[in-house]
């Protein structure tokens, strides 16, 4: 299979969980024997950040604008299938160039499906329309459940299935490295999620000033009054994550509110670190018991009284295991590229002209 992928970003995960997400399953769908180019928007947030200049599992191109994009209608055209993501610049008129461009399946890959949806209610179209959702043979999304019945019900998606967030476990696993922080927290500052930080690592590391806490993530304003205890890291890079977590007793996951609303809207931080057997504490939301079993792969806190509970607990080492093995045996990369085949070729099989993909 030819697949194109415009895509957020794939050089440079600076202040986004896009590039990682799409190196792990690029990687393990190259792995399936199949042919990848890469598309990215060179914008100057991203171009003085770049983490992987030049991926060894796929061509990576850079774009200036739409008019420069235009010099690859003839690969797009040929492609078996071409995937567009979320917040890619100029979205929808990527969107109607690739439709109009494209021969084989289109598909719109939305990481960020709850704030898409949100945007969508509210006319803001930043980088998806309801009138191109119809256009794309498939909607993958980053959320399963219900929402997936609206997406195709509301706005004419001729099919919408899930495509969760992955792990790359040759690059996510325990490094022995020393514990260092009772909780860590990795992400770019939201200020929907930062509420929750405040009640479910800042209130705890307040009243529990002997224990070490951490958050790493850029983007966070100059006023926040972080207590003593808590370390600052302003950029991690992916390189460092498993360290990072494996360094950690528990670490943290907090869900911006669109998602928690949507439910079924796992965060690629969650597989990651699952993947370093580092025991998760999460907010609560519908559907984060179909991707792990409460109290034996993670454990759920409402208040920092549930954070501080769990941080007392005995059992942290069998919790960090049994989630490593839930994933380990549903949710690596190279299941999701399984299951992006599958997808890719259902989609084929409903076209016109439907195509066969090796």
């Amino acid at each position: 299979m030819r697949l194109v992928v415009l895509g957020l970003s794939l050089s440079s995960s600076w202040g986004n969980g896009h590039a990682t997400t799409f190196r792990a399953l690029l990687k393990a769908f190259a792995a399936r024997g199949q042919d990848i180019l890469f598309l990215e928007r060179d914008v100057p947030w991203y171009a003085t950040q770049r983490d992987l200049a030049a991926p060894d599992y796929c061509e990576l191109a850079f774009y200036a604008d739409l008019d420069d994009l235009a010099r690859w209608r003839g690969t797009i055209a040929s492609a078996d299938a071409v995937i567009v993501g979320s917040y890619v610049p100029e979205g929808v008129a990527v969107a109607r160039f690739v439709q109009q461009a494209a021969s084989g399946v289109t598909a719109f890959y939305d990481i960020d499906t709850p704030v898409t949806l949100a945007k969508l209610a509210r006319g803001d179209f930043e980088y998806l329309s309801p009138d191109v959702i119809p256009g794309y043979d498939i909607y993958l999304s980053f959320t399963g459940g219900p929402t997936l019945d609206r997406i195709e019900r509301r706005y004419g998606s001729p099919a919408a299935r899930p495509l969760y967030c992955s792990v790359d476990p040759a690059l996510y696993g325990p490094t022995g490295a020393a514990k260092r922080w009772d909780l860590s927290y990795l992400g770019t500052y939201s200020v929907d999620r930062q509420p929750t930080l405040e009640r479910l690592l800042i209130a705890p590391a307040r009243a529990l000033p002997e224990r070490r806490f951490v958050v790493a993530g850029p983007q966070y304003p100059d006023g926040i009054d972080w207590p003593a205890n808590v370390e600052r890291i302003e950029h991690l890079p992916p390189a460092d994550h498993a360290a990072f977590y494996s360094a950690s007793r528990f670490t943290l996951n907090v869900t911006r509110a669109d998602m928690i609303a949507a439910g079924w809207s796992p965060s690629v931080r969650l597989f990651e670190a699952a993947a370093c057997a580092t025991p998760i504490i999460s907010d609560v939301w519908d559907g984060i018991d179909s991707l792990f079993v409460p109290e034996l792969q993670i454990l759920l806190a409402a208040d920092g009284v549930d954070v501080i509970e769990a941080l007392g607990r005995g059992d942290a080492d069998d919790i960090g295991a049994a989630a490593r093995a839930r994933v380990l045996a549903a949710h690596t990369a190279a299941h999701r590229a399984a299951e992006l085949e599958a997808h890719l070729a259902e989609a084929a099989a409903t076209r016109p002209a439907a195509l066969a993909f090796a």
